[in-house]
């Protein structure tokens, strides 16, 4: 499988998520601290999604 590297929007939207999720651990955020994990999960997999997918 090769890989590519994901576009700039796609890094930036997965760095946020991530972000988010862990402000979250130390700051309440509505909704997102309930699911702190799995917004951090959805962060990963649109990275991943940008890196084996081309042209995403």
């Amino acid at each position: 499988m090769k890989l590519n590297a994901p576009t700039k929007i796609i890094f930036l939207i997965s760095l946020l998520l991530v972000a988010l999720a862990v402000i979250s651990r130390f700051t309440p955020i509505p909704y997102i601290s309930q699911y702190q994990f799995w917004v951090a999960i959805v962060g990963y997999l649109v990275l991943v999604a940008g890196v084996t997918m081309k042209g995403i």
